[in-house]
């Protein structure tokens, strides 16, 4: 079989999957990667390598970067021996591997996939990681705190050292050796510190030689004076030696102790770097994650073939054991035939080894049993020309392996020998292999394949496309329709004699050009409907886009009427806020009119009255009179108007400022109106007002009696504004600065719709939330100007 998957170059694919690998054993496991014959076990791998590609869309690949296997020297730490510094680190380094692999899978939000149990396999062992840190702090240094004898040698260490180079210091320093010394510099020989000397003047310095320069003028002397100090170091080194040995000895132990553990760990390390590779490569092709079945049927939807570059290769769609079990494919030469068989092999075992596979979503592939192939390409680098004999070699070997659980690919079949024996041959062995049950993909040039194709239940005719006017193949795929080798087109293309493809024309057969001239007109019958087509499916889009944009206007229209009605609302509740208002006014006069006890003037406010609520009822009105309004001359100071909006007398202070804002005096009111919400009255000009203060006895339902609180809580937020608005009326006409709304915390809802409306009320000036001892966030205190 590797023949046949070389053949179809699923090692080529296997090669771009084990680059993507980052350790020794995932890499070689991908290069090993063989077909899975089992359903079963081919959609698990194949759901993994799904899961692993959805996890990296998600939150990214996790990490592998510089894993390697640590089994050698755990067995060897397991059986007693000795891991040195390199050892150790690597085995630490594994272990952070595998605690950030457990950490990344830890914040994928929980989710439940088939990688799972390789997860849950990884033993994260902080407490030996940390150990091997702890102790080692380099490739070749061990840590002072790795022991306390450890620290405490190297310490003795240090101070003898400091001793040792406080003597020749001196030495070098002393202006009686300073003349026989050849550098005024400390050294080291052999471990042992020791000063430079000039050769003629070594017997000045007494001591023990240790070394020449290589020109022989030097020589390095250990003063007498320091060798009990360097003894000392060389005994304080060789202790240092056997602890770092002891307690690499005792790592070594530990690490052992946890071996199988890291072992298994490391294990389910490599599948997982092994699956995220195959979830790698699939972005890299973007792939899709096909359907499997075992029944034989394939269904691509724009496959490409992954070896082409991305820019070059043309999708095509192939259907194969559904409605026929053999496809014969024709058309011109480098029209596709061989890549569309080899697209067909090659996505086929890669969805066996667990790979999706670059194609459309929807793409359906079967497991079987056998691949067999015989390719003859003549573009591929890796393969000759077949004779006949090796062609019939390798067919031979597929008719005796075929079964009902075999897909068979065969390039040119029947080519090589005489046309009319090839062609006989090629639908004699079509028939046997059918009768092994076997699904079967063929290309071919020969016109009796077609014809057998057209006349054979079971048999679909395929065939790549030409374009006839660009004398070019297209690439794609066509099925049901037989194709055309176009071999004179191609030839006057290529610069051949006219006469000479005149001359091959007339030496056809009738029957075989009667034929290629049906093969021709449906050919062209099909582009001509495949145009319409195109042309109808371009219509269809136009046509859903504007039924979109017309949905579009819709909502923008509902949305806009929607508003309106918003607005609509707030207008209703300004009317019903400035009717209250009126109202209260109305009520002012009405018992102002029962203490004159006078009934003419009493009717006469009632009069007034009604006329005032039926004027209010018809806001539009009084809107479109109020904008049609203007005033027969420019107001000055002392004149008599009628604030509009609230029906009230008032006396002009000033004149209209530049932004035609007027001050006026309503009762004990002072305020600035805008000049288009004043009407001047006919009345002589006269002093302001002056109000005393009144008490009334009316049956209302509403409360007039000036308060410093409004409690509003348990109404809606409707009522609790107009309740507010109330209140601020009644306060302004009680020349009341102060005023605390009671609304309570709850939710916040009626607090937040009281605020909102306080900052349209223009008699507001500030407000705030109550303090503390003032009811905090459950009161509003109000500031009025």
């Amino acid at each position: 079989m590797e023949r046949h998957y070389q053949s179809l170059e699923l090692d080529k694919i296997l090669n771009l999957l084990a680059d993507k690998t980052s350790c020794a054993e995932s890499r070689e496991a991908a290069l090993n990667l063989k077909p899975e014959f089992n359903l079963a076990k081919a959609e698990k791998n194949l759901k993994m390598t799904d899961d692993a590609y959805v996890l990296t869309g998600k939150y990214g690949a996790p990490s592998f970067y510089n894993l390697k296997s640590p089994a050698n020297e755990l067995r060897r730490g397991e059986a007693g021996g000795l891991l040195n510094i390199k050892e150790l680190l690597k085995i630490a380094e594994v272990l952070r591997i595998i605690r950030a692999v457990k950490g990344w899978q830890s914040k994928c939000s929980g989710e439940k996939t088939s990688l799972d149990m390789l997860f849950q396999g990884l033993v994260v062992n902080k407490f030996l990681e940390d150990k091997i840190r702890s102790c080692i702090i380099s490739d070749e240094e061990i840590a002072d705190n790795a022991s306390p004898a450890l620290s405490d040698i190297r310490r003795k260490i240090r101070n003898a050292a400091s001793k040792a180079r406080q003597s020749l210091e001196k030495i070098i320093h002393s202006s009686t050796y300073q003349k026989y010394l050849q550098d005024t510099i400390i050294t080291q020989r052999d471990g042992r510190y020791v000063v430079p000397v000039k050769a003629e003047c070594r017997g000045n310095v007494p001591g023990l030689v240790h070394d020449t320069s290589s020109s022989g003028q030097t020589v390095f002397i250990e003063p007498m004076g320091v060798v009990q100090a360097n003894n000392d170091i060389k005994v304080l080194i060789s202790k240092e030696d056997a602890e770092i040995e002891r307690i690499l000895f005792e790592l070594s132990a530990l690490a052992g102790s946890y071996a199988d553990v890291i072992i298994g760990s490391y294990e389910c390390l490599a599948e997982l770097n092994l699956i995220f590779a195959k979830a790698d490569l699939a972005y890299s092709m973007k792939a899709a994650m096909p359907k499997l079945n075992d029944k034989g049927v394939i269904a691509l939807k724009k496959a490409r073939h992954p070896l082409i570059p991305s820019d070059k290769v043309v999708p095509i769609d192939v259907t194969l054991g559904k409605d026929f079990d053999t496809l014969v494919i024709t058309g011109p030469n480098t029209g596709g035939k061989t890549v569309t068989l080899k697209t067909i092999g090659l996505l086929t075992l890669m969805a066996m080894c667990g790979l999706m596979i670059p194609a459309g979503e929807g793409s359906e592939l079967s497991v079987f049993r056998r691949v067999l192939v015989d390719i003859g390409d003549e573009q591929s680098i890796e393969q000759n020309l077949s004779t006949f004999s090796a062609h019939m070699t390798n067919i031979i070997g597929i008719l005796k392996k075929a079964n009902s659980s075999t897909l068979a690919l065969i390039d040119e079949l029947g080519a090589g020998t005489d046309p009319v024996e090839g062609a006989a041959l090629a639908i004699a062995i079509l028939e046997k292999l059918r009768d092994r049950g076997a699904k079967i993909a063929s290309t071919t040039h020969y016109a009796e394949l077609k014809e057998f194709a057209l006349r054979t239940d079971g048999i679909e005719n395929g065939s790549c496309e030409f374009d006839i006017k660009t004398l070019r193949p297209t690439y794609k795929l066509l099925i049901g329709v037989p194709g055309k080798s176009n071999a004179f087109a191609i030839s006057r293309r290529l610069g051949m004699d006219e006469n000479v493809v005149i001359r091959a024309q007339e030496l056809v057969s009738g029957d075989s050009r009667q034929f290629e001239d049906v093969v021709t007109k449906l050919e062209s019958r099909r582009q001509s409907l495949e145009k319409q087509l195109e042309n109808a499916q371009r219509l269809t889009q136009k046509a859903n886009t504007e039924k979109q944009k017309a949905e579009n206007e819709l909502q923008k229209a509902k949305q806009r009427a929607e508003n309106e009605i918003e607005k609509a609302r707030a207008e209703a509740e300004r009317i019903v806020s400035r009717t209250k208002a009126q109202a209260y006014a109305l009520l002012d006069e009405m018992e102002k009119a029962k203490k004159e006890r006078d009934n003419s003037k009493s009717r006469a406010f009632l009069r007034r009255a009604i006329n005032k609520i039926e004027d209010s009822s018809n806001p539009v009105e009084d809107r479109k009179e109020q904008e049609d309004y203007k005033l027969p001359r420019p107001l000055k100071a002392g004149d008599n108007v009628l604030i509009y909006d609230i029906d009230k007398d008032a006396v002009v202070l000033e004149p209209p400022d530049k932004d035609d804002m007027v001050m006026v005096q309503a009762g004990i009111i002072k305020t600035r109106v805008k000049l288009t919400n004043l009407r001047l009255k006919k009345s002589e000009a006269k002093k302001a007002p002056t109000y005393k203060n009144r008490s009334r006895n009316i049956s209302s339902n509403v409360d007039i009696r000036p308060s410093t609180e409004v409690d509003v809580r348990g109404q809606t937020a409707i009522e609790a504004i107009m309740a507010v608005d109330s209140a601020i009326d009644n306060a302004i006409l009680s020349n009341i600065e102060t005023l605390t709304i009671i609304h309570g915390k709850g939710t916040g809802v009626l607090r937040k719709e009281i605020q909102k409306h306080l900052r349209t009320v223009k008699f507001v000036k500030s407000f705030r939330l109550g303090n503390f001892g003032e009811g905090e966030s459950g009161v509003t205190i109000v500031t009025l100007k």
